[in-house]
């Protein structure tokens, strides 16, 4: 994949992010090591935060892997991919 991007767009890829449900259990930070080595990933991206799932695997991820997380999935449209906002996630883990 790799290397058909960097075919079509100079310097391909810029981002290469790692999806995690945040309904994902502890086995998640076991995937998101071997994603690391095999495809060199450089952040997170969290979705289905719209439900009663806190995306707790995700924040381990960062912490250990030090990988941001970029984006967060709040819904099912495409506008509901926002931009991570860590001080909103935080607040929301206390509503």
């Amino acid at each position: 994949m790799k290397r058909v991007a960097g075919r079509e767009v100079e310097g391909a890829p810029h981002e290469t992010l790692l999806v995690v449900d945040a309904v994902t259990g502890q086995n998640g930070l076991e995937q998101a090591r071997q994603f690391l080595k095999v495809a060199g990933v450089t952040g997170i991206v969290l979705t289905k935060l719209d439900g009663t799932a806190k995306g707790g695997i995700a924040v381990a991820i960062a912490k250990e892997l030090n990988l941001p997380i970029r984006y967060a999935g709040i819904g099912e449209k495409v506008d509901d991919l926002v931009v991570f906002d860590s001080e909103q996630y935080v607040n929301s883990l206390f509503e």
